[in-house]
């Protein structure tokens, strides 16, 4: 079973020169390094990679072509019998890259990483894939076979979740369908490989896209590099610790970017876990269609579990004003319906999109060390609480032995005052001590019943608490620990300085009571009641001193749940002061919005009021215009009667003379006005 799978890809890797084509252009003597020519191909092969994702029966072609193990690239795939120009040239680029894949990744890692964003041609995946992760040559690829024939503890489970993996896919559909039987083989087969994680339910989705890349063995091998290599093993433990961890820096990169966003899905509790971890335990395989999530998933091969922060901040960002205004049953809605299609047809909108949202990995490191040490004082916590709970138990079985004891002791007492009346009153006095011991145990035993209430209350109301880690806001609190934990030791000392008096008082009474058992009998039994009294008194004692520290416990616990009462009431305040702060930016967003309509309102009118002003300014210089042609015209006039010597009536000489001179006269005012008009006519109309 393990040799009957092959991808449309699998030529590109089952011979020993697994990077060598059937064309001249990808022969062993291509360049090393990257041509102008080649650059000039990284356009063309963005346009064909996008027509190939969206192109339905190319990629039902190549579907249908991963049933047939035996063919190779160019002969079992109808989309490539008719390859394009730029097919081609796609084709050359890329087995110029897988050639000299040493070279160009320590040259060229840059280009290639920016290849890899622009997407990896479906023809390439699967060599490029096992390039990208180191995965050609595993010697537990040798393994496979032979895992295959042993017997697995997670075979149930497998089988149940087998089904659910890509149902609509034609690959995976049917029943026991050959997709379902190399599923399960690969998923069989790295349980056995690693027992600590066994069997996880997402890391089915990740098997079945690298079978549909490639066969069995080489998917088994990129699967197992993925897990040791990319962070997936400690994601899938049963433990999910990774998987805490993520959901803690994604949760605090969406408090740093997206306040306002975060404060709504605290209000609403709608915790990161309820939409975020799908994402990281498969790659968003489960969110988008194939064809988006395949590009992510090249991405992901290059770079690791960075574009799931980039990716999963980049959707937020985008549909923050519409979860804004949802609650947490349409916020999942949202998030199961409308976001996996947002992108169809245009992953390149979604890959820019990503990749301009700001990661920096030292603060990602940060937060890692932040998380390790929260997990780590949790750790303690619960330690110290179990080690509580154990003693309790133990103080608990002493106190009811203390109690058969003491019932002995008063059946022994009954028995001796029936038996002689030695000595009465002793044996009064030694009954009523007895019953005082009594009513201290009683007294103890209710007041550990009590302490152990208050752990259980304290327990919850800790867990109920938000977690904290700023060191300067606990040194009030420190200082009044220390203060009531010196006054504890103090009262501890006391206890045992007591305890220390009893034992060297009763190490007397033995001592006086050595040389008394020659004494008759009576004398004796009177003497051994007096010493189980003795003993009684001192675990009376051992036990009041273990009751009282576990008082002093319970106050330490009793002031950490203060310490942390105190930050839980810091941070509503910080809550409070944040939502007052955000209605007062909408208010002042409001008042601004008003202004600037008001604003543009004033700019409409003084833009109609300029248009009338330029329109009066243009009639203006028209009017100008025509005064200046009218003067033009009386002057020419003048200049005519002034040379044809026609004068009006019979004038004489002198006043022929005068006339002419007053029409010189005429003629002059006449040029002059035109010459101001001509110079000031129109910018006075501005004016």
């Amino acid at each position: 079973m393990a040799s009957q799978v092959a991808s449309p890809s699998a030529s590109l890797h089952t011979t020993s020169s697994s990077t060598t084509l059937s064309t001249p252009a990808l022969s062993p003597s291509s360049p090393s390094q990257l041509s102008p020519d080649d650059l000039e191909l990284l356009a063309k092969l963005e346009e064909q990679n996008r027509l190939l994702e969206t192109d339905s029966k190319s990629l039902k072609s190549v579907n249908g072509s991963r049933r047939n193990s035996g063919s190779s690239l160019v002969s079992s795939s109808s989309a490539s019998s008719n390859l394009s120009h730029l097919e081609e040239d796609s084709w050359i680029l890329w087995g110029r890259i897988v050639n000299e894949w040493e070279d160009v990744r320590k040259k060229k890692e840059k280009q290639v990483k920016e290849l890899v964003h622009k997407g990896i041609p479906h023809h390439f995946r699967a060599i490029v894939w096992q390039l990208l992760c180191s995965a050609q040559s595993m010697p537990i690829k040798d393994q496979y076979s032979e895992l295959l024939k042993m017997t697995s503890p997670c075979e149930k489970l497998i089988r149940r979740d087998i089904a659910r993996t890509y149902p609509e896919h034609n690959f995976f559909k049917e029943k026991d369908s050959l997709g379902q039987e190399v599923l399960f083989n690969v998923m069989k087969a790295y349980s056995l490989v690693d027992r600590e994680v066994g069997y996880c339910q997402g890391s089915a989705f990740i098997v079945g896209l690298l079978l549909m890349q490639m066969p069995e063995e080489e998917a088994f091998c990129v699967f197992v590099k993925l897990m040791q290599d990319y962070r997936l093993r400690e994601l899938f433990k049963p433990s999910m610790a990774e998987l805490g961890l993520c959901m803690y820096q994604f949760e605090c990169m969406i408090q740093e970017h997206l306040p306002e966003l975060f404060v709504h899905f605290q209000s609403q509790s709608f915790h990161t876990s309820m939409y975020a971890s799908s994402w990281f335990l498969t790659i968003f395989l489960t969110t988008f269609p194939l064809p988006i999530a395949t590009r992510i998933f090249d991405i992901f091969m290059s770079e690791g579990l960075e574009i799931v922060f980039r990716v999963g901040l980049a959707l937020l960002q985008m549909n923050q004003a519409e979860l804004m205004q949802l609650d947490m049953e349409g916020m999942l809605q949202h998030f199961q319906k409308v976001i996996p299609h947002q992108f169809d047809g245009v992953p390149d909108k979604l890959i820019q999109a990503a990749y301009q949202v700001k990661y920096n990995s030292k603060k990602m490191k940060k937060l890692e060390k932040e998380y390790t040490t929260i997990k780590t004082k949790e750790m303690e916590e619960q330690v110290e609480i179990k080690r509580l709970r154990t003693e309790n138990r133990l103080l608990k079985q002493r106190i009811e032995t203390l109690e058969k004891e003491s019932a002995s002791l008063a059946d022994r007492l009954i028995q001796h005052k029936c038996g002689s009346n030695y000595n009465e009153d002793f044996v009064l006095q030694l009954e009523k001590e007895l019953v005082q011991a009594r009513l201290s145990e009683a007294e103890s035993q209710c007041a550990l019943k009590e302490m152990q209430d208050k752990v259980l209350d304290i327990e919850k109301r800790n867990n109920s608490l938000p977690e904290e880690n700023n060191i300067a806001r606990l040194q009030e609190e420190l200082i009044a620990v220390k203060l009531r934990e010196a006054e504890a030791i103090m009262g501890l000392k006391e206890l045992r300085q007591q305890v220390k008096d009893l034992e060297e008082h009763w190490q007397r009474h033995l001592a006086r009571t050595t040389g008394r058992w020659k004494d008759p009998p009576k004398k004796n039994a009177m003497n051994e009641l007096q010493d189980e009294l003795m003993t009684i008194r001192l675990r009376e004692a051992e036990t009041q001193a273990e009751i009282r520290e576990i008082k002093q416990r319970m106050m330490e616990m009793e002031t950490q749940n203060q310490i942390n009462s105190n930050h839980l009431r810091r941070a509503e305040q910080e809550v409070v002061s944040l939502q007052e702060k955000v209605q007062y930016l909408s208010a002042q967003n409001k008042g601004l919005l008003t202004q600037l309509s008001e604003a543009k309102r004033k700019q409409a009118e003084i833009e109609c009021k300029n248009k009338e002003e330029v329109m009066a300014v243009r009639l203006r210089e028209a009017d100008s215009i025509a005064a200046v042609a009218e003067l033009q015209q009386h002057i020419a006039e003048l200049e005519i009667q002034k040379e044809e010597g026609k004068l009006q009536g019979q004038l004489n000489k002198s006043d022929s003379n005068q006339y002419i001179r007053e029409l010189k006269d005429q003629i002059a005012e006449l040029n002059h006005e035109k010459i101001w008009l001509d110079v000031f006519g129109p910018c006075s109309g501005r004016w």
